[in-house]
Formats: C-alpha cells, structure tokens, sequence
C-alpha cells in the first residue's frame, strides 16, 4: 500500500505547482500583448486603407460563428 506523502512533502507539491502557474501565467499575458499589438498593427492597417471598420461585424463575431460552422 502506498505511503501518503508527509504535509511537507504536500506543501512542497503545492507551492511548486503555484510557481509553475504563475510563471504559466506571465507567459501567456505575454503572448496576449503580442497578440494585441499585431491586431492593433492589421486595424490601421485596413484604415489607412479606407476600410470603416465601425460598420464591420466584431471579430469575435465573426470567430464564434466560424466555430459553429
């Protein structure tokens, strides 16, 4: 039968899992700012273009209905 780990032993476990999280969790709002900041490049992209993005659907529209597809 297996030993149950001791309580430091699930302390340990516990505040690393934390860490690993937390770290986690930096790299994805990093990859959240990156993600803005091209969105943000394309927007003015298609202005300068003429394209009057405020008659356009939203994109998350547009991305909720080609999931339902």
């Amino acid at each position: 039968m297996a030993k149950e780990p001791s309580k430091d032993e699930q302390i340990g476990f516990h505040k690393g899992a934390l860490s690993t999280l937390a770290k986690e969790r930096q790299e994805l709002l990093r990859i959240l700012q990156i993600v803005e900041q091209l969105m943000k490049i394309h927007v003015k992209g298609l202005q300068d273009l003429g394209v009057d993005l405020s008659k356009q659907k939203p994109i998350e529209e547009i991305v909720d209905e080609e999931k339902k597809e």
